[in-house]
């Protein structure tokens, strides 16, 4: 991979983790720029799939049908300049996955236990070489439990949901706030209690309250935090 960027860094694993509206996507894709690493977007490649189980119509009593499915799906990431681009058995679906329907359907999607031994086996294929800032929701618990640096953003649930609202809002979307807020919280509860690879911060992950932080100020303390490692593996090699 080139270093063509400011910062030079070998080839880590950094996985950001944390609930819908943190800001972790945004900052795990500025990150990786300035490190001229892969974004790993990983909730983009389970928004894919649950694209697919709605436009085949399956429900969530229809597993068997969405583990075939699942098996029959090709789903890959490409970097494209500044964008990531989604490929959804080769058809680009990058500006159709942030859906309320998607955000609706995707948690039970996301529960089916082969639909995520498939997507974890994607990701680590996609991150065994290093160079990879990994983004999602058990990143550093269960697909990279052994990355180099962890990080676990969070903020408060008025703040994350004022921020989807502004997504939606740019995107013509127009949803209630109350109503996003309150679809964050069913969201939050079933991420966090659901029996498979639940959302859970990891016990060496760094936590980033970014309730106060603008996208800027995280990204530049999460890039402070990784040099602050590459200057600690400086020091021991040179020991």
């Amino acid at each position: 991979m080139g270093r063509n960027s400011v910062i030079q860094a070998p080839e880590l694993i950094l996985t950001i983790d944390g609930p819908a509206g943190s800001g972790k996507s945004t900052t795990a894709r500025l990150l990786a720029q300035k490190l001229d690493y892969l974004y790993l977007d990983t909730g983009a490649m389970y928004r894919a799939i649950t694209l697919k189980v709605l436009r085949n119509n399956l429900h969530e009593q229809d597993s068997t049908a969405v583990v075939n499915l699942v098996t029959a799906t090709d789903i890959e990431l490409q970097q494209r300049k500044s964008a990531l681009i989604v490929l959804l058995d080769g058809e680009d679906v990058s500006a159709l996955l942030r859906s309320p329907e998607i955000d609706h359907e995707i948690s039970w999607v996301c529960q089916i236990s082969e639909v995520r031994e498939r997507m974890v086996a994607l990701q680590r294929g996609l991150g065994r070489n290093g160079g990879i800032v990994a983004e999602g929701r058990d990143m550093g618990t269960v697909v990279f439990p052994e990355a180099d640096l962890k990080f676990y953003l969070t903020a408060s649930l008025e703040t994350r949901g004022l921020r989807r609202w502004q997504e939606m809002q740019a995107k013509n979307v127009n949803i209630p706030l109350a109503e996003v807020i309150a679809e964050l919280q069913r969201r939050d509860k079933i991420d966090m209690e659901r029996p498979l690879s639940p959302l859970q911060k990891a016990e060496d992950a760094i936590e980033v309250n970014t309730t106060n932080m603008t996208i800027s100020q995280q990204t530049e303390f999460i890039l402070h935090k990784v040099q602050e490692y590459l200057r600690w593996l400086v020091m021991n090699d040179s020991d």
